[in-house]
């Protein structure tokens, strides 16, 4: 199956809503038609982002919503908040996410299973620490991580899932997986998809890479068969770097 590139911007806690909206803008006459493209802004710059890409290419995720639809959660948002913005999707279980603010697999899989029911297309981020990988226990996190973000969300809604691969030892540190090494974590995802969802989920579901990438390694990393793309941090914060990225995934 040929799976269409996609390329996501997490700005993580940068921007204010104008210049969000400027850097859309900017971004709009450097879109490869071959690469689907996203931006995932703060919540404040959510709606901004949303309208300055209305009409373009470029679908705005937010960075991360709680499973229930109301309620006693300060400081969070739900589904049907992002969509009141005009986003159409969320970014769930980033590291970040899950180091700082103590997510779990299970939470992460509560807020799939909601994201998908209110329509939002969904990324889900993997990936182990550098002290599982160095103890040869990579696998056995993404099993854990892939099989509980995943459970019993069913093929379809899969098929419909993106899962972001990012080493945590790679996230803003500058070390990059080489290609070799994500392709690898990539066709492991993948066989595990296969045995969850069978062949046919597994093969629709686009992988990305992240962790450190750049302009300069972006083409090695997405010429790898599994790669689908990428999740991008700092190096999505300039229109010139992101959209050099961009042009990269181009098959």
């Amino acid at each position: 199956m040929s799976r269409r590139p996609f390329v996501a911007g997490n700005w993580k806690m940068h921007k204010t809503a104008a210049e969000a909206a400027e850097f859309v803008g900017r971004l709009a006459a450097r879109l490869p038609a071959e690469v689907d493209v996203a931006l995932c802004p703060p919540f404040t710059a959510l709606a901004e982002a949303a309208a300055a890409a209305a009409g373009l290419r470029i679908a705005i995720y937010a960075q991360n919503m709680h499973q229930a639809a109301s309620g006693a959660y300060t400081g969070e948002i739900s589904a049907e908040m992002i969509l009141d913005t005009g986003a159409q999707g969320v970014l769930l279980g980033h590291s970040e996410r899950r180091q700082l603010f103590g997510e779990t697999d299970e939470g992460v899989n509560a807020k799939l299973a909601v994201a998908h029911e209110a329509g939002l297309w969904a990324i889900v981020a993997v990936g182990e620490t550098e002290a599982e990988r160095e103890a040869g226990e990579t696998e056995r996190v993404l099993r854990r991580q892939v099989e509980g973000a995943l459970c019993d969300i069913g093929s379809d809604r899969v098929a419909e899932t993106t899962i972001a691969y990012e080493p945590v030892w790679a996230i803003g540190t500058g070390r990059t997986a080489t290609p070799a090494m994500a392709q690898a974590a990539h066709a492991e995802i993948r066989a595990i998809l296969a045995e969850l969802y069978g062949d046919e989920a597994a093969e629709a579901v686009r992988i990305q890479y992240g962790g450190s990438v750049k302009p300069d390694n972006a083409a090695g990393l997405f010429s790898e068969d599994e790669i689908d793309g990428g999740l991008i941090g700092g190096a999505s914060l300039t229109v010139e770097d992101f959209s050099a990225i961009l042009a990269a995934a181009v098959p």
